[in-house]
């Protein structure tokens, strides 16, 4: 029986993952599941899949959390401490699931463990490739991918020698406003930014994918997890979402991972590694599809690729103080006090001015340094939002 945590059960990849552990309760001993403030939701998962220890990252929701849970046996704790004390509780494998960069520590900490990390949080190696590699080296531990595309791209590598690689691409579905006239992208609002054409996900994802920085981010996650030459990454924008990545080999053969949109299928295969097991997930019907379509990814609609290509050249603590700078942004625009073309400008506002902090950007990637970087680009980028 494999020991399962997840790290962020409460959310659109931590219930996917719960829906593929509860089809086979057997074959699985729960350990930890934690969540944001959806006490509700959470209990009745702990209870469901019969875990050991939830957590609510909201202390304001342990009350909830408690009522919900007694008699059951299941601790119940909520905070900063009380997470990381759960993500080191030993297990197998952990779904690294927290959204941004509040996940980074507790996967760290589960893979210090020797856990296989299955890696959602793409955060994690923007702002902390180096780091995350090292670790997994050291501890004995395992990174899978589950973003669909980078899970398509390990898929692909199956077998093959990373030297013959000569490109990666990885696709984009351009979001909510893929179609919409360049012109008029500063009045989209927050609630027309977190309707996608083709996934289901949670609000702030969605919004980073019509804006682009959610594939900014994914360029980042190739560079750093596959240790690749930026210069080998590409991206397109194609709308089906059914081609997740491709791979082109130094022979001119292009390997592509084609599958629905639904994350379970990257989830299932980061869980049953190295086997393949059944999924339930949809078959696809080519004659019924009947075509694919790409677009060019441009980069003056959605300058958050060019600002990824940066990051990329500069290395160091720029993808901490790029992932810091975006999410800070992305705030202000949920929150209405910026226009959606603004969250861009605010990110290459912050780079430009930490950039020429000599000792920041080309600092060793340690947690600490990761925290530092961070601190000062959300504090930057709300200092330029209030100009």
């Amino acid at each position: 029986m494999r020991r399962i945590s997840i790290l962020g059960a409460t959310g659109s990849i931590g219930q996917s993952t719960i829906d593929l552990i509860a089809r086979a309760p057997e074959a699985y001993e729960v350990v930890t599941l934690t969540g944001g403030a959806n006490a509700a939701r959470l209990a009745r998962d702990a209870i469901r899949l019969r875990a050991q220890i939830a957590v609510v990252a909201d202390e304001a929701a342990l009350p909830a959390l408690r009522d919900a849970l007694a008699g059951t046996g299941i601790e119940a704790a909520a905070g900063r401490a009380a997470l990381i004390e759960a993500a080191e509780r030993p297990a197998d494998w952990v779904m690294s699931a927290i959204v941004g960069a509040a996940g980074l520590e507790p996967g760290l900490r589960a893979l210090q463990g020797g856990a296989a990390l299955a890696l959602a949080n793409k955060e994690s190696m923007v702002c902390a490739g180096p780091l995350m590699l090292r670790t997994a080296q050291s501890a004995g531990g395992r990174l899978l991918p589950v973003d669909s595309e980078h899970s398509a791209v390990f898929q692909a590598l199956l077998g093959e020698d990373i030297a013959a690689v000569e490109r990666i691409v990885i696709t984009a579905s351009g979001g909510a406003f893929r179609d919409w006239p360049l012109e008029d992208l500063h009045k989209a609002t927050p609630e027309q930014a977190a309707t996608h054409p083709n996934w289901d996900m949670g609000q702030r994802i969605t919004i980073d994918s019509a804006s682009m920085f959610n594939k900014a981010l994914e360029l980042i996650e190739t560079k750093e997890f596959f240790q690749i030459d930026p210069g080998k990454i590409e991206t397109v924008v194609h709308p089906e979402s059914m081609i997740h990545a491709l791979v082109g080999f130094n022979d001119g053969a292009l390997m592509a991972h084609v599958g629905p949109a639904d994350m379970r299928h990257a989830i299932g295969f980061a869980l049953h590694y190295p086997d393949r097991k059944t999924l339930p997930v949809e078959r696809l019907d080519l004659v019924k599809l009947g075509q694919l379509t790409f677009r060019p990814a441009c980069e003056t609609r959605w300058p958050a690729l060019r600002l990824a290509r940066e990051v990329m050249q500069t290395g160091g603590l720029s993808g901490a103080v790029f992932n810091a700078a975006k999410e800070t942004a992305l705030d202000g625009f949920i929150e209405k006090r910026i226009n959606f073309t603004r969250m861009a400008g605010v990110v290459e506002e912050v780079l430009t001015s930490l950039s020429a902090h000599t000792g920041l950007i080309d600092a060793e990637v340690t947690l600490d340094n990761v925290h530092h970087a961070d601190h000062l680009a959300r504090q930057k980028a709300r200092e330029i939002m209030t100009q």
